[in-house]
């Protein structure tokens, strides 16, 4: 088995995922682009050389479908021996992208890939490919089919977090967002998102609000209560959970992770690939696994999945000095902080979704670059990304800076 190294990242700024966004007028494929194009110039890598891109895409209808990774390839001008595939495995699906990646390599049967992801939920609504899961009653009925904010609401009901806890990590994650682009600590792995006249659209993310406080926060209405009451999930939850007496809505747009536009691509390899284009390792994937959970509270398996991860590699959580875990709400990070034992010095030191966004089919890479970042200035040695997905998935990976 051959290791396979990380050798360099990027993503774009995250734009607000509505039509007033930065990133709205900019097409999918064209996001994907201007990832794959910033890679190729950063370390002037002969593209002929990479095997295989693999992009993650929650989304893959209208502009995000046929294939948006082989026509990312072709719109960045990489050599036509480039394959691309697309992979869906909801909000993991580019941490998914990575390990699929990495697995190749790994098995000597590639020696140069590009992975990442890419969501423009501005111009891709979420939802929009619809599916069995929640519009077959036969499906829907088998596995207790609720909205994901009815899951983190349960979450912070069935585990006794209350709201101030809830807006008292989302107010941290948006002052340490702020404070990280302030002190420039995101500042070499984002690349300014052009229009076709080469004027930057966007070059920060859009979505931070650094006067964020658990006071502000606390004016604003949950957000899945009429979800939940009106449309009757709250019952389908409870049938699943009996043990819980009602659901307390807790959830709204300030303590969950924000709808966003962005892209982002990491570029992996073998030891042998790194020296032929004159690239050093920045890190190597020790071991990643994906786990299934319970599908109608959905938002648990980062737990699993990091155990899972973390035995593969001969490791336990306190042998990690970083972890970074979407955040997708704000239960979700504190359960899994609760579960493993995690101290918020090292859980998402740079803030996450809820502050900075989450364009679903993207935000495993763009973690995983964020973690690898802070892994060097902090000149510490490993981590751990997570994120949950859609249906009661997980995903992890462990990487050791090089």
């Amino acid at each position: 088995m051959s290791d396979c190294f990380i050798f360099d990242h990027v993503r774009t700024p995250r734009g607000r995922g509505r039509a007033d966004g930065a990133l709205h007028e900019v097409a999918p494929v064209r996001l994907v682009s201007a990832v794959l194009q910033a890679l190729q110039e950063r370390v002037d890598l002969p593209t002929h050389l990479v095997d295989d891109v693999i992009m993650g895409c929650v989304e893959p209808v209208g502009e995000q479908a046929t294939n948006i990774a082989r026509l990312g390839v072709l719109c960045a001008g990489y050599a036509q021996s480039v394959g691309g595939i697309h992979v869906n495995r909801f909000c993991a699906s580019a941490l998914d992208a990575i390990n699929m990646a990495a697995a190749q390599i790994m098995a000597g049967q590639t020696d140069l890939m590009v992975a990442g992801g890419v969501e423009s939920m501005s111009r891709v609504g979420m939802g929009a490919s619809a599916g069995a899961w929640s519009s077959d009653p036969s499906v829907a009925i088998q596995s207790y089919f609720t909205p994901q904010g009815i899951g983190a609401d349960l979450i912070a009901t069935k585990w006794g977090f209350s709201r101030e806890m809830l807006d008292g990590f989302a107010a941290r994650s948006h002052q340490r967002a702020a404070r990280a682009w302030d002190e420039g600590r995101f500042e070499k792995s984002v690349v300014p998102v052009r229009d076709i006249l080469g004027s930057v659209l966007l070059e920060r993310d859009e979505h931070i609000r650094p006067t964020t406080t658990v006071q502000s926060l606390a004016t604003l209405k949950p957000a899945f209560e009429r979800v939940g009451t009106e449309m009757g999930f709250d019952a389908v939850a409870l049938q699943r959970y009996p043990e819980v007496d009602r659901i307390i809505h807790l959830h709204h747009a300030g303590n969950s992770s924000g709808i966003c536009d962005g892209a982002g691509g990491v570029l992996l390899g073998t030891a042998e690939a790194g020296k032929a284009i004159g690239v050093r390792p920045r890190a190597r994937i020790r071991s990643f696994a994906a786990v299934g959970s319970e599908p109608c509270i959905m938002l648990t398996a980062p737990e699993a999945a990091t155990r899972k991860a973390l035995a593969r590699a001969g490791m336990e959580p306190k042998n990690v000095d970083l972890f970074e875990i979407n955040e997708a709400f704000a239960s979700v990070v504190l359960l899994y902080a609760q579960l493993l034992e995690i101290d918020q010095e090292r859980l998402n030191v740079n803030g996450g979704a809820i502050a900075m966004g989450h364009p679903l089919g993207a935000s495993g890479a763009i973690i995983l670059g964020t973690v690898l970042d802070e892994l060097e200035r902090r000149n510490l040695s490993t981590a751990v990304v997570t994120l949950c997905a859609g249906a009661g998935l997980g995903t992890a990976t462990v990487i050791e800076r090089m």
